[in-house]
């Protein structure tokens, strides 16, 4: 773990988004989406939920396991928010 000071901690959450320099993190392209290795690793709760047609189209467009792809982003948007 790195250490930070809570100094540079309160600096960096306060930083707006269109301030983060991204230039030396590679854009995510359809390769690194058709090779990515979906993990599951909870049980899983059944519900009904209501998508935008057009977002869940192009899930679905992608093939088999959409919903396994959905459950990831999601969990990769609470981790990301968790760690904030």
């Amino acid at each position: 773990m790195t250490n930070i000071s809570a100094k540079r901690l309160k600096e960096l959450n306060e930083r707006p988004d269109d301030k983060i320099d991204y230039s030396d993190i590679p854009e995510l392209d359809e390769r690194f989406f058709a090779n990515m290795n979906l993990l599951d690793t909870s049980s899983k709760k059944q519900i009904t939920i209501r998508f935008d047609e057009d977002v869940l189209d192009w899930f679905k467009a992608q093939g088999k396991g959409y919903q396994k792809r959905m459950n990831a982003v999601l969990r990769a948007y609470v981790h990301a928010r968790q760690s904030s």
